[in-house]
């Protein structure tokens, strides 16, 4: 598959099917994060993998909106302030781009394995770091539901609903 297909198929997905994720699909997402670039090669990145129902139920919990309990699979991206490069011409710290990075990475080989997936960044990360008893130096950036989509999208969605390619780019000056 080329790029921009696999680009344009990939999209959040808010309605799952009861059915597992295998775990040769799951191993191929993870090396896709895995894989990913960062910062001076940094890797400031943890995945904490939930599938058990009892454990999904409770992460369920740091976020308001009910199609979450339908994810078989949820992995809380995390950063590690710890190992994470900060630019030191202005304290720039690049925790979030690197985890944007790698959770991109898994985003697209899920979409290329038939799965679907939604970056949630709206979830109470104090409790997400309780539930995980997650020492003070990580920070849970994301939580990534996989799954069998139950939804269908419009793979032609983006000429409606992005910006063109001329309202986004500047040549030479702004």
């Amino acid at each position: 598959m080329k790029f921009l297909d696999l680009a344009k198929i990939r999209y959040s997905s808010r309605s799952y099917k009861d059915k597992a994720v295998e775990k040769e699909k799951l191993y191929k997402i993870l090396e896709a994060a895995r894989i990913a670039p960062s910062a001076a090669n940094r890797q400031p990145w943890h995945f904490i993998v939930i599938e058990e129902k009892n454990t999904l139920k409770e992460l369920c919990t740091t976020y308001q909106k009910d199609w979450l309990h339908s994810a078989p699979m949820i992995i809380v991206c995390c950063g590690d302030h710890d190992s994470v490069w900060i630019r030191n011409r202005d304290n720039k710290d690049h925790l979030d781009v690197d985890l944007s990075i790698s959770i991109d990475h898994m985003t697209l080989q899920a979409a290329e394995l038939d799965l679907a997936t939604c970056w949630i960044c709206l979830f109470d990360v104090e409790k997400t770091k309780q539930i995980f008893k997650l020492p003070d130096n990580i920070e849970p950036i994301a939580l990534l539901p996989i799954g069998y989509p139950a939804d269908i999208v419009d793979k032609n969605r983006h000429d409606a609903k992005r910006k063109t390619i001329e309202e986004i780019v500047h040549f030479e000056k702004w």
